[in-house]
Parts: C-alpha cells; sequence; structure tokens
C-alpha cells in the first residue's frame, strides 16, 4: 500500500497478550513471548514504511502490581529480546531508546537495555522506544523536579516560566517528536497513563486485535486510518 502520509511516531499500548494465552490454552507468559514476536513483525512494517518512531508500552508503573512470576518473565523475555534480536537489529539500522523510571529496574536489566542503547545510538532509520517501568503522570513530575534542579544549579530563578519546548527536554522521550498516532489493541479504549504529554494532539486507534496477532494488516488498517483524519491541533484549517 501506498501513504501520502505518514505519522513521525506511532505509540503503541500492547495489549492482549494474557487473553491471546487463555484462548490458545497456554500460559500467560506464553502470550508474553508471542507478543514479542508481533513486536518483530510491527518494527518491520514500520521499517517498510519509513515511520521515524515506534514507542512501545512494554511495562508500566502499575504493572508491578501483576504476581511476581508474570513480572520477572517479562522482563527475561526482554532480556531474551535484545540477546537474540540485537545483531539484527542492528543490520537493520534500529536504534533502541528506553523511556521510563530506571529506579525499581534490576542492574541486568538496566545493562541490557542500555547497551542496546549504546550500541544501536548511530542508526538512523527508526527508533524502537522501549517504555518499561514507565507512567506518564511519573514522567510529568520527574520532568518538572529535573528542571527545578537544573536552574537551582544554573541559578535561574526557579519562578520563570516554563515553556512547553523547554519542558519537553526533561521528559524521558526527549529526543523524540509528540506522538501522530496511539494505538491500542484488544479491544480496550483508553491511554493506560501512557506518554501523556506526548499524545496531547495525537490521532487514537483501537482496534479488536489481541497484540500478538497484530500484523502488516493491522498497522495499514491504522496507517489508513491516520491518513482518513483532517488534523487541526486546535485551529478551524
Amino acid at each position: 500500500m501506498k501513504f501520502k502520509v505518514i505519522p513521525s511516531h506511532i505509540a503503541v499500548i500492547m495489549d492482549g497478550n494474557g487473553r491471546w494465552a487463555e484462548k490458545q490454552g497456554k500460559k500467560r507468559t506464553e502470550g508474553h513471548r508471542a507478543g514479542a514476536t508481533a513486536i518483530d513483525r510491527l518494527l518491520d512494517v514500520a521499517l517498510e514504511y519509513k515511520i521515524p518512531a515506534i514507542s512501545l508500552y512494554a511495562f508500566s508503573t502499575e504493572n508491578w502490581k501483576r504476581p511476581i512470576t508474570e513480572v520477572n518473565a517479562i522482563f527475561n523475555l526482554l532480556i531474551e529480546f535484545i540477546d537474540t534480536r540485537l545483531d539484527d537489529i542492528q543490520k537493520k539500522g534500529i536504534r533502541i531508546q528506553h523511556s521510563g523510571n530506571r529506579s525499581k529496574l534490576s542492574k541486568k536489566v538496566l545493562e541490557k537495555i542500555d547497551g542496546a542503547a549504546k550500541a544501536t545510538q548511530k542508526n538512523k532509520k527508526i527508533v524502537a522506544n522501549f517504555c518499561l517501568n514507565y507512567g506518564g503522570q511519573e514522567e510529568i513530575l520527574s520532568g518538572f523536579h529535573r528542571i527545578q534542579a537544573a536552574r537551582k544549579e544554573s541559578r535561574v530563578p526557579l519562578d520563570k516560566p516554563i515553556s512547553p519546548k523547554e519542558f519537553e527536554k526533561y521528559l524521558y522521550t526527549h529526543p523524540l517528536p509528540p506522538v501522530d498516532l496511539l494505538i491500542r489493541t484488544a479491544g480496550e479504549q483508553r491511554v493506560s497513563n501512557f506518554l501523556l504529554w506526548q499524545i496531547a494532539y495525537a490521532e487514537f486507534f483501537f482496534t479488536n486485535t489481541l497484540w500478538p496477532d497484530f500484523g502488516r494488516e493491522s498497522l495499514e488498517e491504522a496507517l489508513v486510518f491516520f491518513e482518513s483524519r483532517k488534523r487541526k491541533f486546535g485551529g478551524l484549517a
């Protein structure tokens, strides 16, 4: 397919791994494994359509409430994903980025994600932004505290007005552009504390497709939807 308009930044809430596994009569961990394969498909199609950036909601600040066995399985799969795919990621020109609070992530997970980010930092075809231990509200509060600390250190008045452009430099996602298209799978229709600042003018695409089943046709359907939208950004034109 050909599109006249392509999003600069797509955010994906990858929902439905557990339901997919239950429908298959498998363990929830197998659903997460199938979800990792869906990431491969998504990035391949995104590369084909020259989409500059994809943000993936891999683990939220609220996901710690899940059973510890499932939490550990998710992070083990992340480590496996990096170990088994890093060479291929390099060949495809994918740059890895991490967005999220680092404080609760294990040393091993941080070493893996930081190592992948460093190894791919010169790649320019697409950014794969893994949002780990990420929460939109926490990100905004963190950004505010960081900018206040930076101002204090440089002796800039703390009550000086903060512009949106200045504030964005202190978000986890910097320097990625605002989100143009938010995709959520598995039939849910909420943003779940994901990229609250960045999705201010995003188009929302909800699909009943479970994340492990998401592929080329699913992404193309979302791109058709995006192309059909008349984006006004608060104006009339």
